[in-house]
Order: C-alpha cells, then structure tokens, then sequence
C-alpha cells in the first residue's frame, strides 16, 4: 500500500508520444531481471523498489522513459541487488539494441521502397538485382539486416568505425561471415566428364547448344556459392570444342538424309543402321569444320568419301564421281547445320544471362565472357555468333548488359592486318561501336604479355566485367582460370587530403594508417571464410571449380586453396584528393600527375610488401565504386561543407579517372591514366566517351581502341550515348526514328513521345 501522492499522469516514450503511466511496467520489468538472476528477490522486494521509484518521480506530471530506467537502477544498487541492477541493464541494452535494429532495417525499408531510384545506393548498389519486385526487396533487407548484426555484433569497434564514418569502406559486408567474391571459370575443365549442380548431375555437353546452356548453368550455380561476379576466362576456347561436337553430328545427319534420298527409305531393310555404320566408319578427328574451304575441308570431304564408301552395303556402293559428290554436298550442308546452331546457341546464351536468376530468384547473375585468341575455325565461329548476338540485341532490340563482353587483343592473333582473327576484331569494334560492349582488354601491355604462352589460353590475362583482374600467383600456377578475387576495402583518399590540411607528412601518415587497417581487417574477414568446408561451396569447391579443389574432401577445409586468390586493397577520388592536396587534379597539371602517381605507387608497394612477406596474393585495387563514389561524397559533405572540386559534385571521380567533367582530348586522358594500370594490378579500367553515333564512324572508333591499346593501358572500354524508346523499348541510338519500331519522335509536325537518353 503506497502512503504517498502519486501526481504523475503521463510518460514520455521515446518517440516523443505521451502514455499514462502504468505501474506494473516498472514492476514487470525488475521481476524479469530477477528472473534472469535467480530469483533473488521476494515479491515484497520488487514492490518496495518499485515504490521507492515511484517517490522520486512522485511530484512530477510528466517523466520520460529513460528516467524511469535509470531511477530503477540506482534504487536496485541501493538496496544492495547488485546482481539484479546487472540483469536490468542488460535488459535495457537488449531492448535498446533491439530499437536500433528496428530503426535500421525501418529505414531500409524506406529507403528501398520509397527513395528515388536515381538516388538511392540502396537501389544502385547491384545493378543486377530488381529492387522493386519482391524476392529483390527480400534480399536487400536480408542484407541491411546482415550488415546491422556485422557491425554491431561481429566487427572489431576499429573496423566499424573506420567504416562508419567513412575512412574506408567494407565491400559485401552482408556476406562477411558466409563467402568471398569471385571466380574465373574454366569451362573446359568443367565440362570433361560432366558435372552436378547439387540438384542432379548433368552429362559432359555434346552439341553447341548444350556448351552454350550449360556455359548460363555455371555461371548462376557459382553465383549461388559466391557474392560476387562470375566470368569465363576463355568463352570461345570452350565453346569451340562444342562446335567440333556439333559438326560431327551434322556430318553424319547429312549422311544418313543424303543416303535416304538416293536411294529410297527401305533401300536397306530393316536390319540394316546406315547411321551407326557411318558414324563408326567415320574419322572425327579429321573431319573438322571449315569456314572458308581449303585443305581443311579438303580433307574432311575424304574422309566423308571414305565414311560412305564404308557405310554402304556392296550393292549400293557409288562411284567415284558420285561419291565425290555426295561428300562435298554432305559437308557444305554440316557446315551450313553447324553456323546455323551456334547462332542460335549464342543468341540463346545472351537471352539467357539476361533471365535467368539466382538467389531466390531476385538476382540477374553478374557475368563476364572473355574470347577473341581462339584462332581455329570452330572458336573464330563462336566468336563471331556471340559478337553478332550481342549486336541483334534483346527481343526489342534492346542493348543486353550480360554478359559483359570482353574482348581480349592480341598483336600476331587479332589486332593488326593479316592476324587470324583481324576480322574478329573489327567486329568486336562494329559491335561496340553500336552496343557499348565488348570492352577491351590487352594482352599486349607488358604487364600482361608477360603471363602469355601462345595457345595456352589459362595464361591470358581476362577479367571479370567490372574490371577485377587476378593472374600472378605466389603459391601455384600464374593462371587466369579456376582463381578470383577473395573480397577487397576501398579507402577514401579525399578524406585523407582533406583531413591533412595541405600537410602531405600528415596525409602519408594517414594513408599508412587506413592502409594497414584495410590489410588487417582482410585478415580478420580471412579467418572467418577459412574456417569453412567443401560442402559449404557445393559448386565452386564441390565440383573442382576454384584451384586444387578437386583434391580436397567434401568435410575438408577449405583454407589451403584460399592461397590461390588475390587480397586487395583499393582508393577511390585520386582526383578530388589531388584538388585537396595541390589546387589542381592530374588532368590539370604534371605536378598533381606525379604525386598522383606517387599515391598509387605507395599503395601498390605496400601490398607488394605484404605479398612478399606473407607468401599471400595482395594486390592494389581501382576500385570500381559507382555506389562508393556517391557514399563517400556524400559523407565528405556533410563532413566537411563544399568545397570547390573535391566535395561539390554527387560523386567523387573513380578510381585514377581524370574527371568525367573536365574537359580533355581523348589522346591526353589517355596519356594521363595509363600509367596507373600498370600499378593496379587487381584491377583497372579506361573509359573515353565519344559524342554522336561511333557506328557511323568505324574507323574513328577503332582508332581509339588502337590509342589505348598503343598506350598499354590494360582494360578499357569506349562510352557513346544510348538512348531508349519508352514505348517499344528499343535501346541503342536513336536519330529521329526508332529502328525497331519506326515511331518517329516529330511526326506530320507533331512531337510525339521523346525517347530517352540513358
């Protein structure tokens, strides 16, 4: 019974709205945590400390929450219930925590749902995930919910706060404690003897069709293992032996239709299998596909000849004239068979990056192909049907964003006259001309042309579309294929010059430190994944996918082949640092340009350093940080206030780009970012963007690949502007008239809808 005079009404949330006060909520509360102690408190106990807080709030109308709680736990220490005081302050945390959790996915939530598309990184952060349908807003709140329990529950406070308040920044976060990024998959090893998706197991493929639909399969079974992107190291390579398979088949159809032709359906009897004599009579090896005659097809009309002759039963054998005839008709027709299904293989193979999901049906996999060293006439076939797939689009013509496409120059194989596949790269430049892609990477930069051995196509440098690039390796083979990237963490150098006030003994300072943060932190990441197993990794380590997984048991760990990836450490804003250290970006001046050149040599030296020291991969990044680049400006902003060429545009400049803005021939952009990429050996990439429609100009645009390619820069991509019909939904450029549907944008006089340049 309470001898007092209670005038409290009201209680104030933390929300900021009022309640009536309940006095069982104080109560409830203390009895909870005595629960959790032990039940060191009588009944008596907790009513007589819930009074006593009650009198120090007694006199008052209005208290708030938080006021309450903290009279609870001083009446509770003063009464000597020390145990029951800890209990209830670990209470309070975890309804606290609880809030914050709640605040934090609420504003996701917000964020995914109602911010504008353009603006939000929430949205931007994958451009291969649709936000807006279901499963895709499943999967962005599952990982805002991740990265909320990482950074409260697992990160060391250093990282967190290094992260929060932008000096670095943590890639994938979400996945921190489940995987690592990427890989580069060789499809041929895959391939021989067939292999399981963990949902059945699928035979070595026969035919182009099946290379090409199985090429889609991998690429989104090794997704579902990783968080980042995927690639294959050398598309035309592998789908060449696909082409050799389906040839061979098409030689003995146009076999078997040649022979019921000539001689009439029941012209053996029923005991009698043309198709298997044939197809035992005939030599494989040598009946190869050609796409232009010569001693080739020469030889395989023979063989064909020598097939038939054996084939025949004696009665039906064809004389010499006649079964000159029939080989070179039977081929002819093959090889007509065979271009027509790897056309319809490599159209299919781009419909299908383009639709088919991963996780949870949400995710568009982020695929990479790399091809254009494949000299033989099946891999120039492959090349040349996917270049004319990506060039005929999507089903309204629209512009298809996987695969990114790359193709890989070679002097003596593709890049000048006279070179087997010239033609292929002329291609690759009308195709890019038209579509944005392929992109350019070049084996010729002395970077890369030292990896290469002639016809092994694991010692060409390919990349995954974003531009990660993994080939030196310190514990194995220096090989593109079966090894990616294990996760890399950007550094915001703005921040850095911007902190150090024109002091550059104050800004290297700075740079070592976030530099050994993001090394340290890394490791810390690396711990975690290493602990994992085989059967973690069902496709990736379970099908032998990443390097000398196949030796490894499905209960194995799988920490020793974690040696073969790269370690990367990567900047963002080169330019708006430079602004912030010397007045002038290294577009500007030669003087930024040295010191510019200077700041990344430091970063690759130390990740030199730690290769060397620690026998592990560690590389320097450029990073590609389209979402980053937004973040940290943003973050700069608010931070600092506007300043003139650093914080006062929406996104610091990637990587060592010289400014999109800056106004800047293309011959001295070009010029000013090569060096970098010798230097940013996990990755890189050169962007020139070229006014009007680059298809009208073939030469000016090939021109360009030459310029950087000549420079040694050593990934690169030429931009042009894209346009989209809002109401066919054609994308590519538009003059006035749409070229799949023909809706004119002034008709008769009359604007009708605009198109829209993208």
């Amino acid at each position: 019974m309470r001898l007092f005079f209670m005038t409290l009404k009201t209680v104030t949330k933390r929300s900021g709205s009022q309640v009536p006060y309940d006095r069982a909520k104080i109560f409830n509360a203390i009895a909870g945590a005595n629960l959790d102690a032990g039940e060191k408190m009588t009944e008596r106990d907790i009513n007589r400390v819930t009074m006593l807080v009650e009198m120090d709030i007694a006199d008052r109308e209005n208290v708030s929450v938080e006021e309450i709680q903290d009279l609870v736990e001083q009446e509770l220490m003063k009464q000597d219930f020390y145990d029951i005081a800890k209990k209830y302050i670990k209470y309070r945390q975890k309804h606290a925590d609880r809030r914050e959790a709640q605040k934090h996915l609420m504003k996701s939530y917000r964020d995914i749902f109602f911010a504008d598309a353009v603006d939000s990184d929430l949205k931007r952060d994958n451009a291969n995930i649709n936000t807006d349908a279901s499963m895709g807003i499943m999967l962005k709140l599952g990982a805002e919910g991740a990265k909320h329990f990482v950074d409260n529950y697992v990160l060391d406070e250093k990282y967190a706060k290094a992260d929060k308040e932008n000096w670095i920044h943590i890639h994938d976060k979400d996945f921190s404690l489940i995987t690592f990024n990427c890989c580069q998959i060789d499809l041929l090893k895959l391939f021989h003897g067939g292999f399981s998706t963990g949902h059945g197991f699928l035979r070595e493929p026969n035919s182009i069709r099946a290379y090409a639909s199985l090429a889609c399969i991998a690429i989104q079974s090794n997704q579902n293992d990783m968080f980042g992107g995927q690639s294959i190291n050398a598309f035309d390579y592998a789908m060449a032996e696909g082409v050799a398979k389906s040839f061979r088949k098409a030689v003995e159809s146009e076999a078997e239709r040649s022979v019921l032709y000539r001689f009439g359906i029941d012209a053996f009897g029923r005991d009698t299998d043309f198709g298997k004599a044939f197809e035992t009579a005939l030599d494989g090896p040598s009946c190869l596909y050609s796409e232009d005659g010569g001693e080739r097809a020469e030889k395989a009309i023979r063989t064909i000849e020598e097939a038939l002759q054996a084939a025949l039963p004696e009665e039906r054998q064809l004389s010499g004239e006649e079964l000159r005839s029939d080989a070179e008709k039977i081929y002819h027709l093959a090889c007509a068979d065979v271009e027509e299904e790897t056309h319809q293989a490599m159209e299919a193979l781009i419909h299908n990056f383009n639709t088919l999901h991963s996780r949870a049906g949400a995710q568009v996999p982020f695929s990479s192909i790399n091809y254009g060293l494949d000299t033989s006439p099946e891999g120039r076939l492959a090349t040349k049907e996917v270049l004319n797939a990506i060039w005929s689009g999507l089903g309204n013509g629209e512009t298809p964003i996987f695969p990114i496409s790359v193709f890989q120059l070679k002097a003596g194989v593709n890049y000048n006259p006279g070179d087997p596949n010239y033609d292929l790269f002329i291609r690759a430049c009308e195709v890019s001309a038209k579509r944005l892609f392929p992109n350019f990477v070049n084996i010729d930069a002395p970077y890369n042309l030292q990896y290469y051995k002639p016809g092994d196509y694991n010692s060409a440098v390919a990349t995954m579309g974003c531009r990660t690039r993994v080939m030196s390796n310190v514990n194995g083979p220096e090989e593109s294929g079966s090894r990616g990237n294990f996760s890399f963490t950007t550094i915001n150098l703005p921040k850095l010059a911007i902190e150090a006030k024109g002091d550059l003994a104050r800004f290297w300072e700075l740079y070592d430190e976030y530099i050994t943060l993001c090394h340290d932190y890394l490791l810390e990441r690396l711990k975690v994944i290493e602990a994992k197993h085989v059967y973690n990794y069902p496709f990736l380590m379970g099908q032998g996918v990443w390097m000398d997984s196949d030796k490894l048991a499905p209960t194995d760990s799988i920490k020793d082949v974690l040696k073969h990836a790269s370690y990367s450490i990567g900047f963002c804003g080169l330019a708006e640092c430079l602004v912030a250290l010397m007045g002038k970006h290294h577009g500007e001046s030669e003087e930024a340009q040295e010191l510019g050149l200077k700041i990344v040599s430091h970063l690759r030296e130390r990740t030199d350093d730690y290769t060397e020291a620690e026998h592990r991969n560690w590389s320097t990044f450029g990073t590609p940080a389209e979402s980053t680049a937004g973040q940290f400006q943003r973050a700069n902003r608010k931070k600092y206030g506007l300043i003139k060429g650093v914080t006062d545009r929406s996104y610091m400049t990637n990587s060592s780009h010289v400014p999109v803005y800056y106004p800047i021939k293309a011959i001295d952009k070009i010029r000013i970012e090569a060096p970098y990429h010798a230097l940013e050996n996990a990755g890189h990439i050169a962007y020139i963007e070229m006014d009007g429609d680059p298809s009208k100009n073939a030469k000016a645009f090939e021109a360009v690949v030459r310029a950087m390619h000549d420079a040694d820069m050593g990934y690169f991509s030429i931009n042009h502007p894209v346009d989209r019909d809002p109401v066919c939904g054609y994308t590519g450029l538009i003059e006035n008239e749409c070229p799949h549907c023909h809706r004119k944008e002034v008709e008769e006089g009359h604007l009708i809808v605009d198109r829209i340049r993208v």
